[in-house]
């Protein structure tokens, strides 16, 4: 008897260590049949027109899954590590949805991150919603969280909020510097992202007292804009909003200097154009002085940004672009939400209707998801959306890009008006 009795002591204090364990370093109390690594999907445009984003936001996710993993992995669920697993989606409708059908089929990710490009995202979610995949877009058109969709997560700040952030920065700047602006113009190539980003704008232009004296929307293979600059001068516009994607982008840039015809201040919104490390090697002197809305921050003095930022830099040759950025958070607040399931259901956290519970649980103000973020706090509303996002604005300045707004984060001075202004 005394034998046994020590047998079942010994039993009841091992559970009791097990269980003490559990909770000190936050490991499942239930043992749920876990993989050996969680697997998430990239897809991303990675052949093609919009390559020059999809191959760095891929590269985003990279930097992010090593540095998840080499920080413990997913703590709650035992320190299982992420494995990232990427299809190309193409440039078209049919390549997107046959990418996303591939990499469900083949590897089952809990979740997938990217699509960058809107239109592509909306066929890829169609596929994500049915096979119940959360999807952590990185696409910014407003509608790509407001047709329905359930899993669909999208972190960053909407096309409409990046148009808005455009109009106030350029007010607040020139506020800032003395000058009165009254008119404004507002560009947009013709998908729904643009017309998302014109939408902003025009709504900030008017609940700031602006007059629109000239609007285009253009179609986004446009080969000659001189037309369109003309008539920016003819309306006499002060200052110029204008979403384009990157070939559109350098189009306008040229044409404004070939004529010389520049108003006090041209800015892009929807982050594509201008700012971006390739644009700039483009245009060469000519990108000096614009600027342009940016879904991250990549002067956030932040220990884990500054990882993030200094590695991205030394193994591409420039700061991280937005569609990297984007991807790098979207993967760690994946990272959090895979925590918050493993605490909330350690019987089953790979669920996806669990882990879209944990997404809507999120309410982080502090860790690496937030120090990557441009603003300090990420949640989820019912849409998908995080109502505390808000755009940066990056300006080039002698030949880099640099963050000029908001202006408490800034690392540089912004430049205004336009030095090279004409009227």
């Amino acid at each position: 008897m005394l034998v046994k009795s020590l047998k079942i002591n010994l039993l009841v204090k091992t559970l009791l260590c097990i269980l003490i364990g559990m909770f000190l370093f936050n490991l499942p109390v239930f043992s749920a049949n876990l993989p050996d690594k969680i697997t998430v999907g990239c897809l991303e445009p990675l052949t093609g027109a919009h390559a020059v984003f999809g191959t760095e936001g891929k590269l985003g996710m990279e930097f992010a899954v090593k540095h998840i993993n080499e920080a413990g992995g997913i703590k709650s669920l035992g320190g299982i590590p992420l494995e990232l697993v990427s299809e190309d989606v193409g440039e078209d409708a049919m390549s997107a949805r046959l990418a996303t059908e591939s990499i469900i089929s083949k590897h089952k990710p809990v979740a997938v991150l990217g699509l960058y490009i809107s239109r592509l995202t909306t066929v890829a979610s169609e596929i994500t919603e049915r096979e119940k995949v959360i999807m952590v877009a990185d696409a910014l058109v407003d509608d790509v969280t407001e047709v329905g969709r359930q899993y669909v997560f999208r972190p960053a700040p909407k096309a409409s909020m990046q148009g808005r952030s455009a109009v106030e920065f350029v007010l607040a700047a020139a506020e800032k510097a003395g000058v009165k602006l009254e008119k404004i113009a507002i560009l947009n190539e013709d998908s729904s992202f643009g017309r998302s980003n014109a939408i902003g704008a025009v709504q900030a232009a008017l609940d700031n007292g602006l007059t629109i004296v000239y609007q285009k929307e253009y179609p986004y293979d446009i080969t000659d804009a001189s037309s369109i600059v003309h008539g920016i001068a003819a309306a006499k516009a002060d200052f110029v909003v204008h979403c384009p994607y990157f070939m559109d982008a350098i189009i306008f840039a040229q044409a404004f200097k070939e004529l010389n015809l520049f108003p006090k201040f041209i800015t892009g919104m929807g982050a594509c154009g201008y700012t971006d490390p390739e644009s700039i090697e483009t245009l060469g002197k000519t990108a000096e002085n614009y600027s342009n809305t940016y879904s991250f921050n990549p002067a956030k003095n932040t220990p884990q940004n500054k990882q993030f930022v200094e590695e991205y830099t030394a193994q591409v040759g420039h700061i991280p672009t937005e569609g990297a950025g984007m991807n790098y958070y979207g993967m760690w607040i994946l990272k959090e939400a895979l925590e918050l399931s493993g605490t909330m259901f350690p019987e089953d956290p790979l669920n996806p209707d669990n882990l879209r519970t944990a997404f809507l649980k999120l309410d982080l103000t502090s860790g690496p998801a937030v120090d990557t973020y441009p603003t300090n706090h990420v949640a989820f509303d019912a849409k998908g959306d995080n109502p505390y996002a808000r755009a940066t604005i990056l300006q080039v300045i002698n030949g880099e890009p640099k963050v000029v707004w908001p202006f408490e984060e800034a690392e540089a001075e912004f430049v205004f008006p336009r030095p090279d202004a004409t009227y």
